[in-house]
């Protein structure tokens, strides 16, 4: 990050500090870490990242989510961007998908201002947190739509905002969750759980 004005000496970031968002982007700034998120005022740096329970499962919802948006020019997929949420909350979601002129606009500094329509997560070591503080700051500024992937449990989340609070989006009977803000946008749950992605963009693709 590139951060104006910043103070000549600067504190490093760490774990659990509680800060505000100002603060944040000038610690992180001087900080030689790869992600680290601001969560309801309070540092999260991200570990290490293992290849099965997490950058597979986040290659798999980007190629979804990708194929997805390549038919829709108003649309953008993006992947670890920094959202600018408010004053004590600027995440790095695994992916985003918004829409051109909706709530998410990307700023002067070309980061992500506002909320995304959609966010996704994949959860294995930042379950407590992804589920918990990470959903409240998302429910309290008006994402949209919310998924959890949690790795290790083999389950998904998939929430959506009805009058300002999350509800569980539940699969049809074949097993397919409708996204209820984009349409089209289909997961086959138990496809893409096994990581069948061949089955998983079929069932995307027959909506087109």
């Amino acid at each position: 990050m590139t951060i104006a004005n910043s103070a000549p000496t600067l504190t490093i970031l760490e774990n659990g500090d509680r800060l505000n968002r100002i603060e944040f982007e000038r610690r992180y700034t001087a900080s030689k870490i790869k992600k680290a998120e601001l969560i309801e005022g309070l540092v999260y740096v991200e570990s290490s990242v293992r290849f099965n329970t997490h950058a597979k499962p986040h290659a798999q919802i980007v190629a979804w989510l990708g194929t997805y948006q390549a038919v829709s020019s108003d649309l953008k997929v993006g992947i670890n961007p920094t959202v600018r949420l408010d004053d004590e909350n600027e995440p790095q979601p695994d992916a985003v998908l918004f829409r051109l002129g909706g709530n998410a606009q990307i700023d002067s500094d070309a980061y992500i201002a506002g909320f995304p329509e959609l966010i996704v997560e994949i959860a294995a070591s930042t379950i407590s947190y992804d589920l918990q503080a990470k959903k409240c700051s998302y429910e309290r500024n008006g994402v949209k739509e919310y998924i959890v992937w949690r790795t290790l449990d083999q389950q998904i989340d998939w929430f959506v905002l009805e009058n300002g609070q999350y509800k569980n989006l539940a699969p049809d009977t074949a097993g397919i969750i409708h996204s209820i803000e984009f349409e089209g946008l289909r997961l086959n749950v138990s496809a893409i759980l096994n990581g069948d992605m061949s089955i998983v963009l079929k069932t995307l693709q027959c909506t087109y």
